[in-house]
């Protein structure tokens, strides 16, 4: 069997605010293995959001061992991180995090600048992930001229243009519609299918349902670890809602 795409160890994480300290993490041990679709559950306050950023290599760890596509990623520094996130994670925010005067193209495009990739094969690369995610009609448009699915849909085409090791969404539905969340999942379940890493951050039961793991945390512990039997296919849902 191969090594897990994701090896977290007794990884823990405390804040101090003045005289106070905060246990966002206790100890948490979790394996991922390449080509997963997990959702990571649980109420504010639980650790989840604490757990994406150490998984998306945004901090490290007060205490424990993560290692990501066999790097020790634990003990980097600030630039040593921002190296690696670059290269084998792409991120999905309900927000979508786009700048706003930039065209979807150039959204795109933007982390392969930071990769040092030549212009010619940027734009090709761009151009390739937003045909992938239905928007080769809509390039030229900035944010402000895209509705919100279509925003969603140039953050999930900048999340893939590095071919990273891991797609990590933090509430990618949050500020949709249920008809354009479906459509959004609908992609995430499309790139699992095609071999990509998923792991979703949600508090919404129905969101996490189309994982085919299901890991929640409480008061920075795992509290359950289980496997899906019945993950919704949200192809075959936006088909009987639109024969409806």
């Amino acid at each position: 069997m191969s090594d897990p795409l994701i090896s977290v160890s007794d990884l823990s994480k405390l804040y101090i605010m003045g005289t106070t300290k905060v246990n966002a993490l206790r100890s948490i041990t979790l394996d991922i293995s390449k080509n997963e679709y997990v959702a990571l559950m649980g109420p504010s306050g639980s650790g989840k959001s604490t757990l994406m950023n150490l998984l998306g290599c945004l901090d490290t760890p007060t205490t424990g061992e993560y290692i990501l596509n066999g790097i020790n990623v634990s003990t980097m520094d600030d630039g040593d991180l921002a190296s690696v996130r670059n290269k084998q994670i792409g991120f999905v925010f309900q927000m979508f995090n786009l700048l706003p005067r930039l065209s979807a193209l150039d959204n795109v495009a933007l982390p392969l600048v930071y990769g040092g990739i030549k212009k010619s094969r940027r734009i090709e690369k761009a151009e390739q992930v937003l045909n992938a995610v239905g928007l080769g009609d809509r390039m030229d448009h900035k944010p402000n001229e895209l509705s919100g699915g279509q925003r969603q849909r140039v953050a999930i085409a900048r999340a893939l243009v590095n071919d990273p090791s891991i797609i990590l969404a933090d509430e990618p539905t949050g500020n949709l519609d249920t008809r354009t969340s479906n459509e959004i999942m609908g992609i995430l379940d499309k790139l699992h299918k095609l071999g990509n890493t998923i792991i979703v951050v949600t508090h919404e039961h129905d969101i996490s349902m189309h994982a085919h793991r299901i890991v929640r945390l409480r008061d920075g512990l795992v509290e359950s670890d289980v496997v899906n039997e019945n993950p919704i296919d949200a192809q075959a849902l936006m088909a009987s809602l639109e024969e409806e």
